[in-house]
């Protein structure tokens, strides 16, 4: 995993335990089986053959056999397949591959509700919000409602939209409950991100 914009590294998972000379060796990183992201070309970089979206993007740690991509990009998601070559003889001869997947993450913005009716409220009305939260990857799972005094977590219309050229995700939920009478009320908004990147969730708003 990779935030969107740092650096992302990617594993030959290669031991050398013969101590090959890397002069003797050809690595090769592709992407997706169809472009070329990287050659070391017997202990020399080389570029003619890269596709040009990753001239100038990569760089070869040869102690530890791990590529950095730079400035890791959405569009840079994908399976990533390491080819090493041992010069043998003469003709070149596949001693090593291995893949990774890369995953890139942007943060999104902190949930934030907003009212969505003017005036004063008063009992039996409704009340009538809105939660909003921006600029991340990837789609979120859900976004869901937390009201204080209840122990069950409400679901309102949600929007989830993703910006055709960042390929960011904005995402904004609606709540429409009755307002709250006799007792004091916090209401948060929590947007779930998935298992291993958790939830985010609003500063309350109490009524």
């Amino acid at each position: 995993k990779s935030f969107l914009n740092h650096t992302a590294y990617l594993s030959c998972y290669f031991a050398n335990s013969q101590k090959t000379d890397v002069k003797d060796l050809r690595v090769f990183w592709q992407k997706d089986t169809v472009e070329v992201v990287h050659e070391v070309y017997y202990g020399q970089e080389k570029h003619d053959n890269l596709t040009p979206k990753y001239v100038n993007r990569t760089k070869m740690d040869m102690d530890k056999w791990t590529l950095k991509l730079l400035n890791a990009g959405i569009a840079d998601e994908g399976q990533y397949t390491c080819i090493i070559q041992h010069r043998d003889k003469g003709s070149p001869k596949v001693i090593h591959t291995s893949e990774c997947s890369l995953r890139v993450i942007a943060n999104y913005s902190q949930p934030e509700i907003a009212w969505l009716h003017n005036g004063e409220l008063k009992p039996n009305e409704y009340l009538n919000l809105s939660c909003s939260s921006s600029g991340g990857y990837p789609e979120p799972k859900q976004m869901t409602w937390l009201i204080s005094h209840e122990n069950k977590t409400h679901l309102g219309p949600t929007d989830v939209s993703q910006d055709a050229v960042t390929k960011l995700y904005n995402v904004t939920s609606k709540l429409n409950i009755p307002v709250p009478t006799n007792i004091p009320t916090n209401i948060s908004c929590l947007l779930h991100l998935g298992e291993q990147l958790g939830s985010l969730v609003s500063v309350p708003l109490g009524i």
